[in-house]
């Protein structure tokens, strides 16, 4: 997936892959904010995720969009394992933009500048920790200043996309090896210096494979997706219990 600095000049299939994760190239039609704005002024974000979803409740919306931005974080991890590479950009080149998608107005992503690089393995420990503190430890943390939703929410939002995404490359023999490297390094206790007290990553496997994981209620707190119009409570939310 190499895009020799012309983020336009994508194959189809390269498209297709961003497309399928309500990640897309270039300037929104109907732009919101760029990540810079939600993380300097989370409540004017806000405010204009709850336009766009329909989710009143502050809590609900919060959740609404890390899930969003959950998405693109999960598929950064999958560039990384399939590609070895990573977009790399500032701020407000990640915009957030409204976007119809199954007849439903969402919160999309575009990168609107910015770069896949090349990522060199003995670099994938802090490359993952940029990641993971750009996009949902500095989210989160810009979401608690507006809403009462917690920070593992945020997290666990995260974690649901990119269990699928373990679970299929772990099966794969040509992806396999390089999956459980970074799976490694998620559940390393080390990754999370800084992040959190430990690797909620860990915590959340508790021990087990992704793919023992997929039909079971791994998550410990909810997404808030029943209480978004139009969407529906996830298979196996924690309330059900």
């Amino acid at each position: 997936m190499r895009y020799n600095g012309d983020m336009m000049n994508l194959t189809q299939e390269q498209k297709r892959q961003l497309n399928s994760y309500s990640i897309y190239i270039g300037e929104p039609a109907h732009p919101l904010f760029t990540l810079k704005t939600l993380k300097s002024d989370p409540e004017s974000a806000l405010r204009l995720v709850r336009a766009v979803s329909g989710a009143e409740n502050p809590t609900v919306a919060a959740s609404y969009f890390s899930r969003r931005a959950g998405m693109c974080t999960a598929f950064q991890l999958y560039t990384l394992i399939v590609y070895e590479e990573v977009w790399e950009g500032p701020n407000d080149a990640l915009q957030f933009g409204a976007v119809e998608e199954f007849g439903k107005l969402s919160v999309s992503m575009f990168l609107n500048g910015g770069d896949y690089t090349m990522a060199e393995q003995a670099d994938y420990t802090e490359i993952i920790r940029k990641l993971l503190q750009a996009y949902v430890k500095e989210v989160s943390d810009a979401l608690l200043t507006v809403s009462a939703a917690p920070s593992l929410t945020h997290w666990e939002n995260m974690f649901g996309f990119l269990l699928y995404h373990l679970h299929v490359l772990l099966s794969d023999p040509g992806t396999s090896p390089d999956a459980e490297a970074v799976m490694n390094i998620l559940k390393d206790g080390r990754t999370w210096e800084g992040l959190a007290k430990e690797s909620l990553f860990a915590r959340y496997l508790r021990g087990s494979h992704p793919s023992l994981l997929l039909n079971t209620t791994v998550r410990t707190t909810c997404c808030h997706s029943k209480d978004v119009p139009g969407l529906m409570q996830c298979g196996y939310c924690p309330l059900k219990r």
